[in-house]
């Protein structure tokens, strides 16, 4: 007999359950946001199941308990606001316009899906794995626009070692004030915020630069990286 026919056949079963049991995961994710969205951040997973048209005990046939379905509910949630601010990854425009951008999807994604922030940081607050979606999607977008930033400063041979917390100031700047105002948004509509936040990056950023000796306009189209 030959080594291969010693060797072990995939078992075509598994992979079929595995499959399975991935779709069946996303669907109660599907469930688990459209259930966040109309219960608020306390939803229960009874309220989850009854989205989903199941009993309770069958969510828990497709999560290990109920961080696992947290963790699963958190990833989709980073996924998704990630994709929102796509057109930043891939920058074309002006300075203010790709700041516009940048601050009009973050804090549209907030307001639009305020619930399931409550609930990631509610989970945050229990010490639940849930809540580490909300330090996942800052972390992602600082270190994205770290790299944007190094790119420029090394066009204007600046030194690039004030990208990263540059970064990651401005993304703390506009999380935290916009999670602030939908708590208590104190009579601002949400344009007037966006448009506040914008100055604010801007006169951050150029104070930056400035201080480096360089003057940039923030209407005229800026260099694409790469490019």
């Amino acid at each position: 007999m030959t080594p291969e026919a010693d060797a072990p056949r995939p078992d075509g079963r598994a992979a079929r359950w595995a499959g399975q049991r991935e779709r069946r995961r996303r669907e109660f994710v599907d469930a688990a946001l459209r259930a966040i969205a109309e219960h608020g951040p306390e939803v229960s997973t009874e309220q989850i199941a009854d989205e989903a048209g199941v009993a309770r005990t069958r969510v828990y046939k497709h999560f290990d308990d109920a961080a696992d379905l947290q963790r699963a509910i958190a990833d989709r949630a980073v996924r998704l606001i990630t994709a929102e601010l796509a057109p930043l990854w891939d920058p074309s425009g002006t300075p203010m316009q790709l700041i516009t951008i940048a601050v009009g999807a973050h804090t549209g994604w907030l307001a639009e899906h305020g619930n399931l922030y409550r609930y990631l940081a509610r989970h945050s607050q229990a010490g639940r794995r849930g809540g580490d979606a909300i330090t996942d999607v800052r972390t992602a977008i600082a270190r994205q626009l770290s790299i944007l930033f190094e790119h420029y400063l090394d066009t204007f041979d600046l030194d690039g070692r004030i990208a990263e917390p540059l970064a990651f100031g401005l993304v703390g700047l506009v999380d935290t004030s916009a999670a602030r105002w939908l708590e208590n948004p104190g009579g601002l509509e949400l344009p007037e915020l966006a448009s506040q936040l914008v100055r604010w990056i801007w006169r951050v950023i150029d104070d930056t630069l400035r201080e480096r000796g360089v003057e940039l306009d923030p209407h005229s189209p800026l260099l694409v990286p790469g490019g």
